[in-house]
């Protein structure tokens, strides 16, 4: 992926992310919700209504769950879908010869999604820490190998997309 492909927006750099915690609650849930709109076909509009009004920082099997930052979750939801259409292309040039898109776990699809619209359009977030917060949603839904390309695939798209930030 380079300037070409996806431009990055300019912005603070390498910016600390503030509200962690609900920030990572609000990557996860973006997962989630990109996953329930691939699945249901349920538009961003409605989706992120749904998550807003029933999910996040909402109540599972009698435990709050952790309060999650709507305006980051609102961001990378409607952010990845908009600019979906240029991230599938490189997410397909990823992959072993003969595989498609189509043929990678949903999950996994919506991860990096998500994690590839942070690169490209978040850079007040380092690449690091998104990098390092998709490969944990990746582990908190698989167990081998899809972390591990996860991983791969986020590390060589920041490394293209944010090449400054890995100068020595």
């Amino acid at each position: 992926m380079n300037s070409a492909d996806i431009p990055v927006e300019t912005g603070a750099k390498g910016a600390a992310a503030s509200g962690a915690p609900a920030r990572s609650a609000a990557r996860l849930a973006a997962v989630q919700a990109l996953y329930q709109m691939e699945a249901s076909g349920q538009g961003v509009n409605a989706t992120i209504a749904e998550f807003e009004t029933h999910r996040l920082g909402g109540v599972l099997e009698g435990e709050r769950l952790h309060g999650a930052d709507r305006k980051f979750f609102a961001d990378i939801l409607n952010g990845a879908v908009a600019v979906q259409a240029r991230l599938d292309p490189y997410l397909e040039r990823q992959l072993a010869k003969g595989w498609t898109l189509a043929r990678i776990d949903a999950t996994a699809r919506a991860i990096l999604r998500a994690g590839l619209y942070e690169l490209i359009r978040r850079p007040d977030v380092p690449s690091k820490v998104v990098i390092s917060e998709y490969l944990e949603v990746a582990k908190a839904f698989f167990d081998d190998d899809e972390p591990k390309f996860i991983n791969a695939v986020l590390d060589a798209a920041a490394r293209q997309a944010r090449a400054d930030e890995f100068e020595a």
